[in-house]
Order: C-alpha cells, then sequence, then structure tokens
C-alpha cells in the first residue's frame, strides 16, 4: 500500500509541476473558488451479489483538467449461498482514500482512488444455519473511466465504472472468489466559493 500511495504523491506533484508551466488561467495560491464538495452514490451488481454505498468527497481542482482530493465511503456488500457455495455473506464496511480525476478532454475522466477499508461481516450457512461473524480491514486501488460534466468553479456531476485491481481477498469490491465486482459510480459537486 505504501508503494501505491507514493506513486500517486509523485504523482500528483508530477501533474501539479506541468499543470502550473502549462496553464496559465490557474489562480495563484490557494483559493476557495478551486475547491469542490460533493458526494458520490457507486452500485455493484453481478450474480447473487449487490453492493452499494455513499462516497462524501473534498477535492481541489489544480487546474482545467486534474481534480485531487480526499473521500470517505459507506459501503453494503451481500452475496447469496449458490450451487459453489452455501455461504451466504452481508458485510457493512467503511473507509478513506484519496482520488486522482484527469479530464483528458470536458467530459471524459479516468480515475484513480487508493483506499484503505474495514469490514464487518456476518457469514451464515443456509445448509447448517451456523452464523459466524468477522471484522477485517484491507487495502484497495480504484481504476477506472467515466464521462461527466465540470466546470471548474461552479459544478461537476459524473458516472463511472471503477474496478479494484488490487488482489486483496478482504477488499469490499471483490467476490468470495476474490473475482473484481464492477463499481459503478455517479456523483455530484459544488465548489464552495462558486466564480460569478
Amino acid at each position: 500500500m505504501k508503494k501505491y500511495l507514493l506513486l500517486l504523491t509523485f504523482s500528483l506533484f508530477s501533474f501539479y509541476s506541468f499543470a502550473q508551466q502549462q496553464n496559465e488561467d490557474m489562480n495563484k495560491g490557494f483559493s476557495r473558488s478551486n475547491m469542490f464538495f460533493g458526494s458520490g452514490l457507486n452500485l455493484g451488481v453481478a450474480s447473487r451479489s449487490f453492493n452499494i454505498g455513499l462516497n462524501p468527497e473534498l477535492g481541489f481542482s489544480l487546474n482545467n483538467w486534474l481534480d485531487v482530493g480526499v473521500a470517505v465511503n459507506f459501503n453494503y456488500y451481500s452475496q447469496n449461498a449458490s450451487e459453489y457455495s452455501s455461504i451466504r455473506f452481508q458485510n457493512i464496511n467503511y473507509g478513506a482514500g484519496v482520488f486522482t480525476r484527469i479530464w483528458p478532454v470536458n467530459f471524459f475522466y479516468i480515475q484513480i482512488q487508493p483506499e484503505y477499508n474495514w469490514t464487518n461481516s456476518s457469514q451464515k450457512n443456509v445448509s447448517t444455519q451456523q452464523t459466524t461473524k468477522y471484522n477485517f480491514s484491507a487495502e484497495s486501488m480504484l481504476v477506472g473511466i467515466g464521462y461527466g460534466t465540470r466546470i471548474r468553479g461552479s459544478r461537476l456531476s459524473y458516472v463511472g465504472l471503477l474496478m479494484d485491481v488490487l488482489q486483496n481477498p478482504n477488499s469490499p469490491y471483490r467476490d468470495q472468489f476474490n473475482d473484481p465486482l464492477p463499481v459503478f459510480r455517479a456523483g455530484f459537486g459544488v465548489y464552495l466559493h462558486p466564480t460569478r
């Protein structure tokens, strides 16, 4: 996890340095007109499984094509028993992380979001009716693409598809066979001090 955070930090500083040289309309110094607050809603659906969550975020637009920020998440995940496993899962997880959103064009973005998550899990064997509870934690790295509208200094909205690229079996974005679950996320944001 440390190497991913170090890589992300290095990338952010590289993008920031490049943006300062290339983007003349960027405000000098820190400006509230570049800060935004929003929330995303994620939804994951696969065979016999379901995932829904809320992802509040606080971000900063470094320039016309790059946003960075912090996000927290609250998720509910369930997976029904199948012919391969008689275990039914119900997980509640919460976590935090950072995100980078790159907008190469004004309607398309690429997102990278490392997170650390804590999970409370209830597992029931539908054959024996025995229930077991676990608590565990895991890191994840969500990577994906999306479509959105971003008017820097005013508002933003987006819809995206993300996948957890790490292979940690305790990730809330992987199923019981450690296969990644697609995460559909839609969100909106408003800038804290809109430009006029």
